[in-house]
């Protein structure tokens, strides 16, 4: 199964009808039980057991989608500031159910993320999930690209690398920075997405514990 992490990692009229900060998909509780499922994956892994199954009757979790996982450390374990990324990895593509999507890209962001070790006992209990919910992803002109609405997939060949909708935000980035920073994760030129590269965009729901602990 295809998965990518952060290291390696015509108009979009689609994405007009649905914007990202408008009538989120999941509800409250949606959220609170994926959540939990990706805690759960963490867990269950440093205990041997094994990954948590799907709950009955949820047809909303068997449906396939693209996942990320992201994990921070919330306290200062190790001498570490508040939210220090712990690991990210994720599905691009719709390739498994939404809760096998979670549960797996919460045990490989805590285990197989190649920038870190493998998340101790301690450290699980201390951790704080995001979670970013992807729509299908559809083919973008540049021009189109909207910072803070649209993630990226800019591949060629082989290579291939993708940015969640929030990493431009985050680090204060123009469009056009966006394309390059997402050529340069694919491990292509910077003006690749000038040239013959495939550009491909995304919307995703993002949400956290620290959103869920927020509501309660």
């Amino acid at each position: 199964m295809s998965r990518l992490s952060e290291k390696a990692s015509g108009k979009l009229d689609a994405f007009e009808a649905t914007p990202a900060a408008d009538a989120p998909e999941f509800s409250l509780e949606q959220r609170r039980v994926l959540l939990g499922m990706a805690h759960e994956a963490i867990r269950s892994a440093l205990q041997g057991r094994a990954l948590p199954e799907a709950q009955p009757d949820s047809d909303w979790l068997s449906e396939p989608r693209g996942v990320f996982t992201t994990l921070y450390l919330r306290n200062d374990l190790r001498g570490h500031p508040d939210h220090q990324l712990r690991g990210c990895v994720g599905y691009a593509l719709p390739v498994a159910p939404l809760f096998r999507a979670v549960t797996e890209t919460a045990r490989a962001a805590a285990f197989d993320d190649s920038r870190f070790s493998p998340v101790s006992w301690d450290e699980a209990l201390a951790l704080e999930i995001s979670l970013s919910i992807l729509s299908r992803l559809l083919p973008i002109h540049p021009d189109e690209v909207r910072v803070g609405r649209h993630g990226l997939l800019i591949s060629e060949g082989a290579r291939h690398g993708l940015l969640l909708p929030q990493v431009p935000v985050e680090n204060g980035w123009d469009r056009e920075t966006f394309l390059e920073q997402t050529c340069r994760k694919a491990g292509l030129p910077q003006d690749a997405w000038r040239k013959t590269a495939t550009i491909e965009a995304f919307s995703a729901e993002v949400f956290g514990d620290a959103d869920i602990e927020a509501l309660s």
